[in-house]
């Protein structure tokens, strides 16, 4: 992975080596779309495309050219984790329980047409189509590490923009302290929905100032491309700070809440995972280790693992949220 440093001072990601430059010559009509606000062309290819696609990128997404990471040290010089690991080796339990399966079965989730509500606690709720969604901010492309529960990680480039430019956009009331994110649960396209394993649908949540840092990312695409059905399709958030089951996939409400509200992983097991979950070393799942990981890709089933950071090494960026918090306890 190549990381350029532009005359502007700013540290980009080039889009060539990022992704394979096939893909990136296929994408230069696409970004040319997108720089002339022709958001509504380029979804109509993504939800034409993202039907077919689950197995190849679908190349129909991309970020806008020179795009700037909103906050420092969002970028890491890691080795971006290959694209087909990262697409056949997932936890979307709507899907069923393996690593595996998600890629199997999430074919039959339809993306297209997609809405988003928000509502609660706001001055301006409103149902957002994708491309509304698209037309809140210039998107913008980080390289993120993402970490699950289990110990495993990924580092995955990631196409979206802060969250906290859509909450600004509908005017949260002061007392909203929380915001819950609901998902999609269908039984018709999702055939693990309605089994035991979670209260469904899937909910997560933020507390509000978690929830406005820059980190907290509204996903479209990954690799520069749309994102995969397996991958959270059409929309999710991105929690680089916390354990992987935090970040929520195909997004379909957001509420605004002056109570913490209830999480899948919180109501299965809540002395496993706590609201917070954020990445500590020095808090173990009650049947694991969570001081060390594993890089998928890179590390044989024998290999070294390695040293879990806190916060999974964005204590600069986020670490002020919890001062004077007690992680052990609030987990």
């Amino acid at each position: 992975m190549i990381i350029k440093t532009n005359s502007d001072g700013f540290i980009h990601p080039g889009s060539s080596e990022v992704t394979p430059l096939r893909v990136y010559q296929r994408r230069r009509d696409l970004i040319r779309q997108l720089a002339g606000g022709a958001a509504g062309v380029a979804l109509g290819s993504w939800a034409g495309n993202n039907a077919s696609a689950q197995q190849s990128l679908p190349g129909k997404l991309a970020p806008l050219p020179n795009a700037k990471s909103a906050v420092a040290g969002a970028v890491t010089m890691e080795k971006v984790t290959d694209y087909k690991d990262a697409t056949t080796y997932n936890n979307y339990y709507e899907f069923g329980t393996d690593k595996a399966d998600p890629a199997k079965n999430a074919h039959t989730l339809k993306t297209s047409p997609w809405v988003v509500e928000v509502e609660g606690m706001v001055k301006k709720p409103a149902k957002y189509t994708l491309e509304d969604l698209l037309k809140l901010s210039a998107q913008e492309e980080r390289i993120y590490r993402m970490r699950c529960v289990e110990g495993w990680s990924m580092v995955i480039p990631w196409v979206g923009y802060s969250l906290s430019e859509l909450i600004k956009k509908v005017e949260p009331l002061g007392s909203a302290k929380y915001v819950e994110f609901i998902t999609l649960a269908d039984p018709k396209t999702m055939p693990f929905v309605g089994s035991r394993v979670l209260d469904w649908p899937y909910a997560e949540g933020l507390r509000m100032d978690e929830a406005m840092n820059p980190l907290a990312l509204l996903s479209f695409g990954m690799y520069g491309e749309v994102l995969p059905n397996q991958n959270g399709a059409p929309v999710r958030m991105v929690l680089p700070w916390k354990y992987g089951f935090k970040s929520a996939k195909s997004l379909v409400k957001i509420r605004f809440t002056d109570k913490q509200p209830g999480t899948a992983w919180n109501k299965a097991a809540a002395n496993e995972y706590g609201f917070f979950s954020n990445v500590n070393p020095d808090v173990d799942h009650p049947r694991w280790s969570q001081a060390t990981e594993r890089r998928i890709g890179e590390d044989g089933l024998f290999a070294k693992k390695r040293k879990t950071l806190l916060f999974n090494g964005y204590e600069q960026q986020v670490g002020q949220l919890y001062a004077g918090m007690d992680l052990k306890k609030l987990f």
